[in-house]
């Protein structure tokens, strides 16, 4: 007993029940609770840029050739844009089926201010700019701003740099290679903190948009947390058969991180910890640092599932009947506007503001119905993504014979 009590599996879940009891019963200690859970992820943060450009910078280093890093690189894109298309058809057959609008009333005027934010926000979204903001214009800006694409692109770099140098190099790593060592030392400290970030998530959460927010959209729910399990246990599960590894045992070796996910509603504050998980689980370092930064910002499988099902959700509420053609184009404009759900500055709300401006059938002011519950489908999101990451990156590593069998085997059976 005692030692469950000193697993953080067990406080995070303890945490998340304090939080929720917390919320519920003390709602005017929301901003306190924002504040911890806050101050827990900033902890996080802080060590994603140089854990990622370490990790980047060592793969590539030891890598044989620039060209297995394209080729790595490339396969990893092509998986995104195919598993999220899957994820996207999915939550527009979802939708279509369980029809989670209809009935839906709409209040008028209910949260048109923030609406407008969105609407302002989206239309400032300029595509191509993002795309060329990968390049930083000055690289220790990027650290400091925790841009992950920005400072992926700068390791990417430096890497190619470091690799030329040969021998020569060899002090540099090791230097770089004891650097890393000491941020994942001080990862594993700040992680201890995990169920104050949860609880403080939860409780701010529970206590600012309460409990009688989730009745009226109590659907739309529903069919958005059963459209993530179908995804995880059908799709991502045909995958790891088709691969040749085991999701249940995948879960139960992320558990810890899916937990302070649940408890946080982000999957950032688990980046560092899931890239030393996923060279725990026999993924190389290299495969580990191109796979899951990026993934961060193109593989976002719950985000593309909730985008597709709000948009169904919110036509459904105005009555509009989309044609065949109306959902296909929805697919082509999510399957880029979703791209950067990570990138931009108040994430899915934003996307989905830019996604039904692109498309100018639904009424954008709509999204006031979503405001209220938008939060309690946050967890949803995050972990789909999490574990999806994950799956990438083993996926990439077996396709490039860079999976080692033997320490999986060890680490999913202890």
């Amino acid at each position: 007993m005692k030692k469950i009590i000193h697993h953080l599996n067990f406080q995070v879940v303890v945490a998340i029940i304090l939080g929720i009891l917390t919320g519920i019963f003390f709602p005017s200690f929301s901003p306190t609770a924002k504040l911890i859970s806050q101050t827990f992820i900033n902890m996080i943060t802080m060590l994603i840029a140089p854990i990622i450009f370490l990790t980047i910078v060592l793969g590539i280093a030891n890598m044989d050739s620039m060209k297995k890093v394209g080729r790595v690189g490339g396969k990893a894109l092509l998986y995104f844009e195919i598993v999220t298309t899957f994820a996207i058809v999915i939550g527009l057959m979802v939708a279509n089926l369980s029809k989670p609008g209809e009935g839906v009333e709409m209040q008028n005027g209910a949260g048109l201010n923030k609406v407008e934010q969105y609407k302002e926000t989206a239309s400032e979204i300029n595509w191509i700019e993002f795309v060329t903001h990968i390049v930083p214009r000055n690289a220790f800006e990027a650290f400091t701003k925790g841009d992950i694409l920005q400072v992926l692109f700068f390791a990417v770099l430096f890497g190619y740099g470091l690799s030329k140098m040969k021998e020569s190099g060899n002090s540099l790593i090791l230097t770089f290679s004891k650097i890393s060592s000491v941020l994942f030392n001080i990862m594993k400290l700040v992680m201890r903190l995990a169920p104050f970030g949860a609880f403080g998530g939860m409780a701010y959460t529970i206590g600012t948009y309460g409990t009688s927010s989730l009745l009226p959209m109590i659907k739309l729910m529903g069919s958005v947390y059963a459209t993530m399990a179908l995804f995880i246990f059908v799709v991502l599960n045909l995958i790891c058969r088709i691969y040749k590894f085991s999701l249940w045992k995948y879960l139960k070796f992320i558990r810890q991180e899916i937990f302070i996910v649940l408890g946080t509603s982000s999957s950032e504050s688990v980046l560092p910890s899931m890239m030393k998980r996923m060279e725990e689980i026999g993924c190389s370092k290299s495969v580990v640092g191109l796979v899951l930064p990026t993934g961060y910002s193109f593989n976002l499988d719950g985000t593309s599932i909730y985008l597709s099902m709000a948009v169904i959700f919110l036509a459904q509420a105005f009555n509009i009947d989309l044609s065949l053609s109306q959902q296909l184009t929805i697919i082509g404009v999510l399957m880029v506007t979703s791209k950067g759900a990570a990138a931009v500055t108040g994430g899915g709300f934003i996307v989905l503001a830019s996604t039904l401006t692109a498309l100018k059938v639904i009424p954008i002011e709509g999204m006031a119905l979503l405001l209220g519950v938008d939060r309690f489908m946050s967890e949803a999101r995050a972990i789909t993504n999490l574990i999806g990451n994950g799956v990438a990156a083993i996926v990439v590593a077996k396709s490039e014979k860079e999976f080692n069998q033997d320490i999986y085997n060890r680490a999913v059976n202890n």
